[in-house]
C-alpha cells in the first residue's frame, strides 16, 4: 500500500515539475504573432486549395503580411474583392487576377466513349488510371470516378448520370484544385470570358480518335479554317484555342460551325456569371 502511495506521489510531483517547466518555456520562448496575419486570414475564402502557392490560407496570410515580395492578389478563389481587401490591409497593390472557371475537356460520356474493360476496383480516377490507364479505350478521356468532385473545396463539381463531372458556374472559383488531381489532365481553367471551348483531350488522330469516342476532336482543322482571327491551331491532333486573341478580337465565333463531332462549341455567356466570386469571397469590405 505504501509502495503504491509512493509511486503515485512521485508521479504527481514529476507531473507538476514538468508542467512548471513547460509553462516557463512557453512563456520564455513564445513568439508573438502579428495580429495583421489573422485579419488577412479572415478575409480569405478558407478553401485551403493551395492555388496561391502556399499550404493553405494561414500560410498565405503569414507570407503576404511578413514578406514584402508576396503579392496580395494570389488568392485565385477570392479574385478581385479579396485581392483588394488584402491589399488594403497590407498596404500593397496589385492587379486583380483574371477570373477563370474549370472546364471539362471531355465529352466522352458513357454513350459516346467505348470501354476496353469493366473496372470494378476502387472508385477513384487515380486508382483506375493505374490499371492500363483506365477502362476507357481513349487513354486521354475522363475516367468518371469523381476524384475531382471529391477534391473540390467549394462543392462546385458533381457527377452526372452520363459519367462526366458538371461544373457549377455559381460555385466554381477557378482555384484549380480539380485540375491538379485529375490523372488525365482533362480539366483546365478557362477565362471567364471565353467564347468557345474544346471539349476533348485526345491526342489520337482522326479515325483512331473517332473509333474510341464519337465526340472526339478529329484534328481535321475545320475549326482553324473557319476562325477569322487565327486564334486556333492544331497541336498533336487536337484543336487549341488562343483565348487572348479569341476574347479580344472575336465578336461572332464561327469556328465551331462545321465541326463534324461538335468537339468545339460556343460558350453561353450567362453560363459563367461574373458574380460567382462574391459567393466565395463573402463580405470583404473594409
Amino acid at each position: 500500500m505504501e509502495t503504491a502511495l509512493m509511486v503515485l506521489a512521485v508521479m504527481v510531483i514529476t507531473g507538476l515539475v514538468f508542467g512548471i517547466v513547460l509553462a516557463y518555456a512557453n512563456k520564455k520562448f513564445a513568439v508573438e504573432v502579428n495580429p495583421l496575419i489573422h485579419l488577412v486570414e479572415d478575409v480569405l475564402p478558407k478553401g485551403q486549395c493551395g492555388a496561391c502557392g502556399f499550404a493553405g490560407c494561414m500560410a498565405y496570410a503569414e507570407a503576404v503580411v511578413l514578406d514584402a515580395n508576396v503579392a496580395p492578389n494570389l488568392c485565385v478563389p477570392g479574385k478581385g474583392p479579396v485581392a483588394e481587401a488584402v491589399g488594403k490591409l497590407t498596404g500593397k497593390s496589385a492587379p486583380a487576377i483574371e477570373p477563370r472557371i474549370a472546364h471539362i475537356r471531355c465529352a466522352g460520356s458513357v454513350e459516346n466513349a467505348k470501354a476496353k474493360y469493366q473496372y470494378v476496383g476502387v472508385q477513384d480516377c487515380a486508382a483506375a488510371n493505374l490499371l492500363q490507364g483506365g477502362q476507357k479505350s481513349c487513354q486521354y478521356g475522363c475516367l468518371g470516378f469523381g476524384t475531382c468532385v471529391n477534391n473540390c473545396p467549394f462543392g462546385a463539381l458533381t457527377m452526372q448520370p452520363n459519367g462526366l463531372p458538371y461544373v457549377d458556374p455559381e460555385k466554381c472559383t477557378g482555384c484549380g484544385k480539380c485540375e491538379t488531381v485529375c490523372p488525365k489532365n482533362v480539366i483546365k481553367m478557362l477565362p471567364i470570358d471565353a467564347k468557345v471551348s474544346v471539349n476533348c483531350n485526345s491526342k489520337d488522330r482522326g479515325a483512331v480518335a473517332k473509333k474510341n469516342c464519337s465526340a472526339a476532336c478529329l484534328g481535321c482543322g475545320l475549326c482553324k479554317k473557319n476562325c477569322s482571327h487565327d486564334a486556333i491551331i492544331i497541336e498533336n491532333g487536337l484543336a487549341v484555342v488562343d483565348y487572348k486573341i479569341c476574347i479580344a478580337e472575336c465578336d461572332n465565333p464561327t469556328c465551331f460551325a462545321k465541326c463534324p463531332t461538335k468537339a468545339i462549341e460556343a460558350v453561353v455567356k450567362d453560363r459563367y456569371p461574373m458574380g460567382s466570386a462574391a459567393n466565395v469571397a463573402g463580405n470583404v469590405a473594409m
